[in-house]
């Protein structure tokens, strides 16, 4: 593969994608679905997407499908068949019933890719499919990489949840180059500890095994023994996952057959990273970026990386510590300026010749009284007491109504929280100082891995 794929490159490869492999029989996924089970599924979702367009084709637009299977073979195909049919997918943040009804009143879809129960409502047309359907492969047709692919809901722990377009070129894109720079092949076995429901876990362990012939275990393994075990019984050679599972993989050696490890969806410690490294003799690979944007920066800290160094398809600048962003991979309902630059939210700082360090969100400042307090030095501060393991700290809107206050979430069973206000006051300006520590067991993530600001939130407002 070359280094990076241009978008003529793109659409060339998807033709040919569309195409069953000579490898069929190759395992998509562990034990479970070959390759040539993918494309008879893809055969058979392509004829329902067809046919429900020309039930509907009384609608001036196309009409797009809920993706609500759980197999990544399964979602595999539905790719496939959305290239070849011009169907969007949605993709959903929730599978509750409410979460449900919501997405479809904002989409419209008509139907959804099922493999387990889901509650839908009785208007939605369930879709699914089998490995055994006798019929027509797919048709090869050019696919324009500009063309929506996908509608992925973000969860709304900080508000409302938010939908992106992304392209083919988005997704296939990145998945290529991604598989292109790591060398990613036929010969790796991944394993994921992220759902396929999240961009990040959607990249690595759908589209990239289904561009680069690697077999991706079928489960999600979400805790330390499941990881390891998973990893040593397949022999995997790629463990894609998030800050909150190495870190309790920290201490742990999960398999000798690894050869690279991935995180991203939040920032990984540095301990966190170097921990597992010398336990596993590899290092892990950070990729920065969003749904919106998709991966923008990597690094590799057991390589002396400190600080993330772009993608080679992004073009970046730094103009007042914020960070400005031009990319194929970015989202086309981002708005950019009239240079084509996103503004991401994160504050950066420009480190050499082609490098940059994040400190954290531009919206991590508030104000307190007035003065503004930046709950990325206080979070810092905390994290940096021998007895604090984690911790979260967030403005909350003070009960009198006259401004916010600060507060924070402790994980460390030795945490205590008034020695801890004592060390804070030598260091913080008054308005800074956390008006509440409170310790826990466990910080709440969500199911993509990040915070739960939802019900930290609520943890800390129940007294």
């Amino acid at each position: 593969m070359d280094e990076f794929f241009d978008l003529e490159d793109v659409e060339v490869f998807l033709q040919q994608i569309l195409q069953t492999q000579e490898d069929s029989e190759h395992d998509f996924t562990c034990s479970r679905a070959t390759r040539a089970d993918v494309y008879t599924m893809a055969a058979q979702l392509y004829a329902a997407f067809t046919e429900l367009a020309h039930e509907n084709r009384e609608m001036d637009k196309n009409i797009p499908v809920c993706l609500a299977a759980e197999e990544r073979s399964v979602i595999a195909a539905a790719l496939l068949a959305a290239l070849a049919s011009g169907t969007v997918l949605v993709l959903p943040h929730s599978f509750s019933k409410l979460a449900l009804e919501q997405m479809q009143e904002t989409t419209g879809f008509l139907a959804a890719v099922v493999d387990v129960e889901r509650p839908l409502s009785r208007s939605i047309q369930r879709i699914s499919c089998v490995a055994s359907f006798k019929g027509a492969p797919l048709p090869i047709k050019h696919v324009a990489a500009e063309t929506e692919l996908l509608q992925i809901f973000t969860g709304g722990s900080t508000g409302a949840p938010k939908i992106w377009s992304k392209t083919v070129g988005n997704i296939f894109g990145e998945a290529l180059y991604m598989a292109s720079r790591y060398q990613i092949s036929d010969k790796d076995i991944i394993v994921s500890t992220v759902s396929p429901y999240h961009i990040y876990g959607l990249l690595f362990s759908v589209v990239i095994p289904l561009v680069s012939r690697a077999t991706v275990f079928a489960g999600t393994p979400l805790f330390p023994a499941e990881i390891a075990e998973c990893v040593a019984r397949q022999s995997a050679t790629l463990l894609v996952s998030i800050p909150a599972h190495y870190r309790v993989l920290k201490g742990r050696t999960v398999g000798p057959s690894l050869r690279m490890a991935f995180s991203s969806a939040g920032m990984l410690p540095a301990g966190d990273s170097l921990d597992f490294s010398t336990c596993n003799k590899v290092g892990v690979v950070e990729v920065y970026g969003s749904t919106e944007t998709g991966g923008l920066a990597t690094r590799d800290r057991t390589a002396g990386h400190e600080n993330f160094s772009p993608l080679e398809p992004v073009i970046y600048k730094i103009q007042e510590e914020r960070l400005y962003v031009k990319s194929p991979f970015l989202s086309p309902d981002i708005s950019v300026n009239s240079d084509g630059f996103f503004l991401s939210g994160d504050r950066v700082h420009k480190e050499g010749e082609n490098s940059f360090s994040l400190h954290g969100r531009a919206d991590a400042v508030t104000k307190v009284g007035g003065v503004r307090v930046d709950l990325e030095e206080v979070r810092d501060l905390l994290q940096s007491q021998a007895a604090v393991k984690e911790c979260v700290v967030v403005p909350l809107v003070d009960k009198t109504g006259r401004g916010n206050r600060i507060e924070a979430l402790i994980r460390g069973e030795e945490a205590d929280p008034d020695q801890l206000k004592k060390v804070l006051a030598g260091l913080l300006e008054p308005a800074a100082l956390p008006r509440r520590i409170k310790v826990v067991s466990v910080i709440p993530l969500t199911s993509s891995g990040k915070y739960d600001r939802e019900a930290i939130n609520a943890l800390l407002s129940d007294s």
